[in-house]
């Protein structure tokens, strides 16, 4: 099943969409967020991090197959994100073994899955710390398996996304596309109700005045 269609199902329980404004503090899961980069920025809440009692595997668990066609989260994003159409490891068309991929991170271009790692916008641990310590566990395995937005989770250079790991934007950014990545980080921060720590605020405030100002648009989830 395409992303889209997995996205829809993720969705369909969602009966009213409200355009929102200003704050990206609790609202209505479903309601669609809409404001330009420098306000949504401004607009996320601040507080201070909190990791601890992480633990990846015990609160956010793996990649699931939602619809249960053997296809897990990982194989998914491959299959919308190949420019070409993928092949796979068996006839059961389960795991993806090539295609191809470009990394936004480095415009890099794979054709071997082996290559490249689906990584979380906003890492787990940072949204263990910046909220979801608070959720219930199926809403952080949820989260972990998010492809309800586009920005959530995305095919990377496997090299890069080890660079990354947990880092905020204020540790790490990409090579390329840095405006973009600080917009769609922006996004699934607003999506999920995650919060920023002061110093990551301050940085995405600076950052957003050299960047284009265009508007995120984004539904809760």
């Amino acid at each position: 099943m395409s992303r889209r269609s997995l996205a829809s199902l993720a969705t369909a329980a969602v009966f009213v969409t409200t355009a929102v404004l200003g704050g990206a503090g609790p609202a209505a899961a479903g309601t669609t967020y809409s404001a330009p980069l420098r306000t949504a920025v401004a607009s996320l809440p601040v507080a201070a991090e909190n990791n601890a009692g992480y633990d990846r595997a015990a609160q956010f668990g793996d990649w699931k197959d939602a619809n249960r066609d053997c296809q897990n989260t990982r194989a998914e994003v491959l299959i919308a994100e190949s420019k070409t159409t993928p092949k796979f490891t068996t006839a059961r068309k389960c795991t993806v073994a090539t295609g191809k991929w470009v990394s936004s991170w480095d415009l890099r271009t794979h054709t071997s899955a082996s290559t490249v790692q689906i990584d979380h916008m906003v890492p787990v641990r940072e949204a263990w710390g910046s909220g979801a310590r608070y959720w219930t566990k199926a809403k952080r395995v949820a989260f972990y398996n998010d492809l309800g937005d586009a920005r959530s989770l995305n095919a990377q250079t496997s090299a890069l996304n080890s660079a990354k790991q947990a880092r905020g934007p204020e540790q790490w950014l990409p090579p390329k596309n840095q405006c973009q990545y600080i917009a769609d980080w922006t996004a699934v921060k607003i999506r999920w109700g995650l919060k920023a720590d002061a110093t990551e605020k301050a940085f995405l405030v600076k950052k957003a005045a050299s960047c284009a100002n265009t508007t995120l648009k984004v539904t809760r989830y």
